[in-house]
């Protein structure tokens, strides 16, 4: 079951949601609104591999916004540090900025319980597009779990800023 957005606030003041900062005026229905942080990284190398760490280079964002380019993969990251030990929480882009042709999120939109962190962004734009620090960018939503519980200790507990992948620590040591 989803939560809803009473029930959203409920459980952040009874501690069964964290969300910092916190603000009721982002409450939806049956979502959290999460913000843009101002820190992207790309990719600084032509091809990424998936078995090795990868060059980044960061960009930040100031008041006056920055482009994002079709051809570019960025990596975001919320305002809000989101976590929960109790129900399982989903990302994804606000309807609103996937009209402005901005993929937010699309592979990988489900957290973990135990997460507590900023969640990074992926972004991807289908034609350039100006966006700016704490603009909304996404929503979260909750879900009821069944069956024990066990929480999330991996590679990116703790997350601030935007993470490039750690995918090749999985490949290190198998064969």
């Amino acid at each position: 079951m989803i939560l809803t957005g009473p029930e959203i606030t409920k459980s952040m003041a009874n501690g069964k949601i964290r969300i910092s900062p916190f603000s009721i005026e982002q409450v939806n229905p049956n979502s959290y609104n999460v913000c843009l942080g101002d820190t992207l990284l790309t990719y600084s190398d032509a091809v990424i591999d998936a078995y090795r760490p990868n060059p980044t280079r960061q960009v930040k964002i100031d008041q006056s916004g920055f482009v994002l380019q079709p051809t570019e993969l960025y990596l975001g990251h919320t305002v809000e540090e989101v976590g929960s030990d109790f129900y399982v929480p989903l990302l994804f882009g606000r309807s609103s900025v996937g009209r402005l042709g901005l993929f937010v999120e699309i592979t990988a939109p489900i957290g973990d319980i135990g997460f507590h962190g900023q969640w990074t962004l992926m972004l991807s734009p289908v034609r350039p597009l100006r966006v700016y620090p704490g603009m909304k960018i996404g929503q979260i939503m909750f879900f009821d779990t069944m069956g024990e519980i066990d929480l999330y200790s991996g590679k990116y507990q703790g997350a601030a800023g935007p993470q490039e992948s750690r995918y090749w620590r999985d490949k290190v040591g198998k064969s």
